[in-house]
């Protein structure tokens, strides 16, 4: 994987080479935005897995409202998505068309259902993503795999990228422990964006950090290639369903949680 590489390549790369990650949890690769808050207090991130070991691709989109309300869009059913993972935190979740589109090198367009989300942005590298993505090309796999190691991780990208707190290790709101992988990173340059007909502003950083259980959404906008894994499901301990948020989920047509 170059470091020279653009995001669209990259990204064009996961869709026609879709590879799910080795091991026993689930697992799922493919590049999105971290999380993007604004200025009007609205948050909004991109997941894009063509690769998932549950058997099908997802897109999701994820909003925050200023007054802290999260909403889910997925292209598969709720409970076959992020839902699946960080529903107990989440206050509606949907099922909806979802088109993520490269508009250049650097820069996509990304929109939701007939007008509900309509998201642009572009990617800028810095001497730090250059040197970070540098180095993730060069460490061992078992180094990715290793919680101390990410932990390590961590806590030097959050200062440097200037990002605020990240984990990439840790618990989701609905009780399974996950891992984050970023292969190859890049920040949010410009964004602007319209939610159910309201631009959200500019990006800026909020007076207190969001997090989704241990997941913390960055400060600033970061664009990742990477890789995610998850404890399996059991609704015994992950007992969050479809039946505890608000769910407007077009059945037909979407894939189902298995």
């Amino acid at each position: 994987m170059s470091i020279l590489a653009q995001p669209r390549d990259l990204a064009e790369l996961a869709e026609i080479d879709p590879r799910v990650p080795a091991g026993t949890d689930e697992r799922f690769s493919g590049y999105g935005v971290m999380g993007l808050p604004f200025s009007s207090g609205h948050i909004l991130a991109l997941r894009r897995f063509p690769a998932s070991s549950l058997g099908y691709g997802y897109s999701a989109v994820w909003h925050r409202s200023p007054e802290g309300a999260w909403t889910f869009w997925s292209d598969v059913a709720p409970e076959a998505g992020c839902y699946r993972f960080f529903g107990a935190a989440v206050e509606e979740a949907a099922s909806v068309p979802i088109s993520v589109r490269w508009t250049g090198p650097r820069a996509m367009r990304v929109t939701v259902g007939d007008g509900i989300v309509d998201w642009e942005l572009t990617m800028r590298a810095t001497p730090v993503t250059v040197a970070a993505n540098a180095v993730s090309g060069i460490l061992p796999e078992r180094m990715w795999r290793d919680r101390r190691v990410l932990g390590v991780m961590a806590k030097v990208a959050g200062p440097l990228l200037g990002v605020g707190r990240v984990n990439l290790t840790g618990r989701s709101p609905n009780g399974q422990t996950f891992l984050w992988n970023p292969l190859q990173i890049w920040l949010v340059a410009t964004s602007s964006a319209v939610v159910r007909g309201t631009s959200v502003g500019t990006p800026k950083p909020l007076p207190v950090q969001a997090v989704l259980g241990d997941f913390a959404i960055p400060q600033r906008g970061v664009f990742a290639i990477g890789r995610a894994s998850f404890a399996v499901f059991d609704s015994r301990r992950h007992g969050v369903t479809v039946a505890h948020s608000r769910i407007a989920a077009a059945r037909s047509g979407f894939p189902q949680a298995s």
